[in-house]
């Protein structure tokens, strides 16, 4: 069976890192948190302000080193929320300052309503990956945390995760 790790980046309400808890554990894989060095602060709204001129500027922000060596995973799960359109800045900074050849990386992503272009973002950072899944889960558009994607489409997805890392 293929080694997975799942990388994830979450902030607000936690819905990124509930999901990736639960893709982690249902396919017995790794679990590592993407973290700034400097801690977002202030209000909601001054992070979703600063989170815009981050994303437009395309500043990537400085994240706390992970414990786990990617080298010794065959498939990296990666999760952001979306912010502006796009994903979350340290997302951006974890994806360009990895060697991506090679390797599977599955990418999910969580927002409110309005998905953007995540995905194919992500897709572009991590040249020289495969992409075979993606999924993006939608949460309540008022910045809560109640799943509107329903749980058993989030549900097959992990099965198909875990058929991808039973092939050989």
């Amino acid at each position: 069976m293929k080694k997975m790790l799942v990388v994830y980046y979450s902030w607000a309400r936690g819905n990124t890192r509930r999901i990736a808890e639960k893709r982690a554990a249902a396919a017995d894989a790794d679990l590592e948190r993407i973290e700034t060095v400097t801690p977002y602060q202030g209000s909601y709204d001054d992070v979703v302000a600063q989170g815009q001129q981050e994303v437009e500027s395309g500043f990537m922000p400085a994240i706390r080193p992970l414990s786990a060596d990617l080298s010794g995973y065959d498939v990296i799960a990666v999760g952001t929320p979306t912010w502006w359109f796009t994903m979350a800045p340290a997302v951006h900074t974890f994806l360009h300052g990895q060697n991506w050849q090679g390797k599977t990386v599955i990418p999910f992503m969580t927002n409110g309503g309005w998905p953007g272009h995540v995905i194919r973002d992500m897709e572009k950072e991590c040249a020289g990956a495969v992409f075979p899944l993606s999924l993006q889960v939608r949460f309540d558009s008022g910045g809560g945390d109640r799943m509107v994607t329903p749980e058993p489409l989030v549900d097959a997805f992990t099965d198909d995760v875990v058929r991808l890392l039973k092939e050989e």
